[in-house]
C-alpha cells in the first residue's frame, strides 16, 4: 500500500530524551509562551515527507549552538542558580544523607535517565534553574505512579485542579500528570510563573510549589509590611515547606562536587534517548509495542499517563520510545490502515446481558472477559464498562493475551487513597486496627507521625488511607464473603453491619428495590 495511506499524523516530535509536594492551586496563571529550542541533528529520525503533518514544530535537522558537555550533569551544573547548601546546616546533611544511599539514589536515576536530556532542554527554553531537574527527587523519587495524600498525582506532584490549569489532561482513558513529557512542560511553566512572581527568588518558587503561592505570598506581603526580611529563611512557613528546599539544596550540593560526599554520579550523556511518535489517532498499547519491538513494560514505564489499554480517543496520540524502537515502529506502521490499530473495545452492559451472553456474542471465554476486567465475580449490572477483543479471541495470538494481562497489572497501580478518620476505642491497638483496614502498623505510624506504637490511646483520632482503583470498572475490593440472612434483616442494617452500600448489595446479587430478602437467603458481598 502506499505510504501515504498510513495515519497522516504521523510525527516524530523530537524532544524527550533521557527516561525516568503536592502543587498546591495557584491565583493566577502563566500568560507568557516560549520558542521551541533548536532540534540537535541526532534527535530526529527522518521520515518522509509527506507523512509529516505541520504541527507547528520544526522537525528537520538543525546545528544547535549548545556547548558541549560532558555528560547531563555538566550540562545542567552550567545553569545552576541556586544558592550553594553550605548557606545552611540542614541542607548539607542532606546531600550527606543522599550520599550514604547510593543504593535509593541509583534506582531512582535509572528512573530519571530516559528524561534528563529534554528536562535540561526544557529548563534552558525557559532559563530557569539547572537544579529544577532533581525535583522530581524531592517529589516523587522520579516514580510516575507516586501518589500523595494531598491527591497529588505524577513525577512532578499535581494535584488535580493545577493539572488542569495547566493543560494536564485527567479522564477515564489518560492522566496527564502521568505523562513525563506533557507534566514536565507544565511544572516548568509553572516554576517559570513562580519565579516572574517572586523577582526570581528562586526559593521563594519552590516554596510555593510546595506550599502554594498564596500562603508563600501573603506571608512575604507580611514581612515587608513590618520592614522585615522576606526571604525564604525568614518566613514561618510549614514545616513540610521548610524542610523541603533543603532538601533540594542538598541535591545541588551533592551533584556539584559529588566527590565532596564520596558520591559516584552514574554516567549518563547529554544525548537524546528517547523520542515522540505522534500516530494521530488511538492506538492499542500492546500492539504499540509489538510494533517497536519492545516488551509491554518497557513501553508503559514510558508512556504511564494512559490508563486503559489504548490511547485516549480523543488524544494525545503521542507515544514515547527509545529510539531504535521508534524507527522500528516507523518501518512497520507503513504496513497498517489506521483501523488496525486497536484490538480492543469497550461495551456497555445492557439490560438482560450475563457474562456467559456476552463470551458467546463476543467469541470470548468468560474466564477472559473475568480476568480482563478485574472482575472478582460474574456480577455485572447494566451501563457497566468492559473491555472486549474487536475480532474474537481467536484473533488474538498468545504472546499479545499475555502482553495485555501484563499491561492489565501494571495499570492497576494507578490508585488514589481515599482518607479514613479512625477514632480509637478502648481496647484497641495500631495492630487490631491495621487488621482492619488491611494496612501495614508502619503505614498508620508514618502517617500519623507515631514513634512509638504502644502509645496510642483511646478517643485519639488516626488518619488511614485506603487505596481504590483509579478506573470506574475496577474498584480494588479486599474480597468477596456469603452472608447468610437472618430473621429480620434489612438491605439497610446489612449495608450498615459491614459499611457498604445499599446499592452495592443490590449490584452484587442482582436484587430490585422489590426484592424481599427471606432468611437462609445467600448473599454475596465484597468487602
Amino acid at each position: 500500500m502506499h505510504p501515504k495511506s498510513l495515519l497522516a499524523p504521523l510525527l516524530i516530535a523530537l524532544l524527550l530524551f533521557l527516561s525516568a509536594c503536592s502543587v498546591q492551586n495557584k491565583d493566577d496563571s502563566l500568560t507568557a509562551s516560549t520558542n521551541p529550542a533548536p532540534v540537535p541533528q541526532d534527535a530526529v529520525i527522518e521520515i518522509p515527507q509527506n507523512r509529516i503533518v505541520d504541527t507547528g514544530v520544526d522537525a528537520r535537522p538543525q546545528q544547535s549552538s549548545e556547548p558541549k558537555y560532558a555528560d547531563i550533569f555538566e550540562r545542567l551544573k552550567a545553569s545552576y542558580k541556586l544558592p550553594s547548601c553550605e548557606i545552611d546546616k540542614t541542607s548539607q546533611k542532606w546531600a550527606q544523607w543522599y550520599a550514604d544511599h547510593p543504593d535509593y539514589m541509583a534506582r531512582v536515576l535509572k528512573r530519571a535517565e530516559p528524561w534528563l536530556f529534554y528536562i535540561a532542554e526544557e529548563i534552558e527554553k525557559r532559563n530557569l534553574p539547572g537544579e529544577f531537574a532533581y525535583l522530581p527527587i524531592v517529589e516523587s523519587a522520579f516514580d510516575p505512579f507516586a501518589y500523595s495524600h494531598m491527591n497529588a498525582a505524577g513525577t512532578w506532584q499535581f494535584i488535580a485542579s493545577t493539572g488542569k490549569q495547566y493543560g494536564l489532561q485527567q479522564n477515564w482513558w489518560y492522566d496527564g500528570r502521568r505523562d513525563m513529557y506533557a507534566a514536565t512542560q507544565a511544572a516548568l511553566d509553572y516554576l517559570s510563573y513562580l519565579g516572574d512572581r517572586f523577582d526570581e527568588d528562586w526559593l521563594l518558587a519552590l516554596a510555593s510549589y510546595n506550599a502554594g503561592e498564596g500562603r508563600v505570598g501573603r506571608l512575604v506581603k507580611k514581612q515587608k509590611a513590618r520592614n522585615q526580611p522576606a526571604d525564604f529563611w525568614n518566613l514561618k512557613l510549614p514545616k513540610e515547606t521548610r524542610g523541603y528546599v533543603p532538601k533540594m539544596l542538598g541535591l545541588r550540593c551533592l551533584f556539584e562536587n559529588p566527590e565532596k560526599y564520596g558520591f559516584t554520579l552514574p554516567a549518563i550523556p547529554n544525548t537524546p534517548q528517547v523520542v515522540v511518535i505522534d500516530i494521530g489517532t488511538q492506538t492499542d498499547l500492546v500492539l504499540a509495542a509489538q510494533l517497536a519491538n519492545m516488551p509491554i513494560k518497557d513501553l508503559y514505564a514510558l508512556n504511564p499517563g494512559y490508563s486503559r489499554w489504548a490511547t485516549a480517543p480523543d488524544g494525545p496520540h503521542r507515544i514515547v520510545l527509545p529510539r531504535i524502537n521508534a524507527e522500528d515502529m516507523t518501518v512497520r506502521l507503513a504496513d497498517l490502515e489506521p483501523d488496525a490499530l486497536m484490538r480492543w473495545d469497550y461495551v456497555s452492559v445492557e439490560f438482560g446481558d450475563t457474562l456467559g451472553k456476552l463470551a458467546i456474542k463476543h467469541n470470548v471465554p468468560i474466564e477472559v472477559i473475568r480476568a480482563t476486567n478485574n472482575l472478582s465475580s460474574d456480577v455485572i449490572h447494566i451501563n457497566q464498562r468492559l473491555q472486549l477483543p474487536r475480532e474474537g479471541i481467536d484473533r488474538i495470538d498468545p504472546l499479545y493475551a499475555a502482553a495485555a494481562v501484563e499491561l492489565q497489572k501494571m495499570q492497576n497501580r494507578l490508585v488514589a487513597p481515599t482518607r479514613i478518620n479512625h477514632r480509637i476505642r478502648n481496647g484497641e491497638s495500631l495492630s487490631t486496627i491495621a487488621h482492619r483496614y488491611r494496612v501495614r502498623v508502619s503505614d498508620i505510624q508514618r502517617w500519623n507521625g507515631i514513634s512509638d506504637p504502644g502509645k496510642i490511646r483511646a478517643g485519639k483520632t488516626l488518619k488511614i488511607f485506603k487505596s481504590k482503583a483509579g478506573g470506574s470498572n475496577n474498584r480494588q475490593k479486599s474480597g468477596k464473603t456469603q452472608y447468610t440472612v437472618r430473621s429480620g434483616d434489612s438491605l439497610w442494617k446489612i449495608a450498615k453491619k459491614h459499611r457498604i452500600k445499599i446499592d452495592d448489595i443490590k449490584r452484587w446479587n442482582n436484587l430490585s428495590g422489590k426484592s424481599i430478602l427471606r432468611p437462609g437467603q445467600k448473599l454475596t458481598l465484597v468487602l
